[in-house]
């Protein structure tokens, strides 16, 4: 039986732990029946050209875990922001951890998916935001929506400003030889409010995972988004993370996606418009090396006028490792004085290291200001003669060079314990000690 057969069988199973008699059951349904008529996306769709599953498929997932697992905050401590005091949403193995966690109801909730879809208390709002703006028609997404169970729910009332950022942690144990996971992220932001939010999926052994996730975001009048990805996981870990975002009219929405780790990364980061002088900003920084593989597939949708989207991302590729850029800014008709600019710059430090880049501009309008670029090259040979010339050794000259391309990215990180972090990353990667205070 292969994993797409296990999954429409384990249906059956799912059902016995949820209401099948809820208006939700019918959506969990009809997503199901399409991924059973598209099932796992090949390379043979556009879309997925450059990223194969294949391999990934062949591990016999459990698609639930068998048991409980349990970790101490010790053993994971390192991968928390632990510099200042944040809320926490901590899921084991797909299930939640409340000795780990620190939630809250007061003013603003921060709380679980499972229990926003089954409270009654809480029908309306699901009624009105979940599954209405993640794709129906990605076979992925709609795997993700038939078995939506657990994940993190966040609500920010009007003009409620977050007083911390909230922490999103998958942990997986690697108790099981190998394991899907697949959470829903729900988080809707009123309007005049503003939170800040760290999202990071981590395995703790060895064992293959792969995580197919879905975060819908809803972005209210003047709300503001600051959204960080950390995605740093070890070699036999692989991440599907679908993610879309619905802005109103004068918000600021920020997703920074930070690609450092995992056998196989694929961001699909979906934007849509729909109310007027709105910003989109979409950064990333990849480091890879080994065999490792990262996928950006990005859409930002202008539909309304006199909006702004700004994509930035920057790829460092050593060793046999791959990437993906593949953008696509959607102009439509009615978007005038819409600013779009895209670029996606890549480093090659390997003659087999390999980017495809494929920046798409569809305009509709005819008053706009769009442009798009990316580039692919190998270090500057002068600017590395000229360090070592002053005394700095090749390794360091190298690393310094490859964090000064990275520079722009991070500079946008807005949480200082954050930048410091990912820095540190960086200089891990690079292998050197870049000589900040961390």
């Amino acid at each position: 039986m292969d994993l797409k057969e296990k999954l429409v069988s384990s249906f059956m199973a799912f059902e016995e732990r949820v209401d099948v008699h809820s208006d939700l059951h019918d959506v969990r349904t009809k997503a199901l029946k399409n991924f059973e008529n598209k099932g796992f996306p090949t390379k043979k769709e556009e879309a997925w050209k450059y990223t194969s599953l294949n391999a990934i498929l062949k591990n016999d997932f459990s698609v639930f875990p068998k048991q409980e697992n349990s970790i101490e905050f010790n053993q994971v401590k390192k991968y928390f922001l632990h510099e200042i005091d944040t809320y926490k949403l901590v899921f084991i193995d797909g299930v939640f951890s409340s000795h780990l966690s620190s939630t809250t109801h007061d003013g603003i909730d921060v709380c679980l998916m499972s229990s926003a879809l089954t409270k009654p208390k809480y029908k309306m709002i699901i009624d009105t935001y979940f599954n209405q703006i993640a794709s129906k028609d990605e076979s992925l997404t709609s795997l993700n929506t038939a078995f939506a169970c657990e994940g993190a729910y966040i609500n920010i009332p009007k003009k409620k400003v977050a007083d911390k950022p909230i922490e999103i942690m998958y942990f997986s144990t690697g108790n099981e030889a190998a394991l899907l996971v697949q959470p829903r992220n729900l988080i809707i932001v009123g309007e005049n409010s503003h939170v800040q939010i760290i999202e990071r999926h981590q395995s703790l052994n060895e064992n293959p995972v792969l995580t197919n996730s879905v975060t819908e975001i809803f972005a209210q009048k003047r709300a503001i988004v600051d959204y960080y990805k950390i995605q740093n996981d070890n070699s036999e870990a692989n991440l599907v993370d679908n993610t879309y975002v619905s802005q109103q009219q004068e918000s600021h929405a920020y997703v920074h996606t930070f690609s450092f780790g995992g056998n196989l990364t694929r961001n699909n980061l979906n934007f849509y418009h729909f109310g007027e002088r709105l910003t989109s900003t979409l950064n990333g920084i990849s480091i890879l090396n080994d065999k490792q593989h990262v996928d950006h597939y990005t859409l930002v949708n202008h539909a309304t006028p006199n909006c702004e989207s700004f994509q930035d991302y920057k790829g460092i590729f050593s060793d046999r490792s791959t990437g993906v850029f593949n953008g696509k800014v959607l102009v439509e008709k009615e978007a005038q004085k819409t600013n779009a600019f895209q670029k996606s710059n890549n480093i090659l430090l390997s003659d087999k290291a390999t980017i495809n880049a494929k920046p798409q501009l569809e305009i509709f309008a005819d008053d706009v200001k769009c442009s798009h670029g990316c580039t692919v090259g190998q270090l500057d040979e002068t600017a590395m003669f000229y360090m070592q010339s002053r005394g700095i050794p090749q390794k360091e000259a190298k690393a310094l060079l490859m964090y000064a391309f990275s520079n722009a990215v991070i500079e946008s990180i807005k949480i200082p314990e954050l930048k410091q972090r990912i820095t540190k990353i960086i200089a891990m990667k690079l292998g050197v000690n870049l000589g900040f205070d961390l």
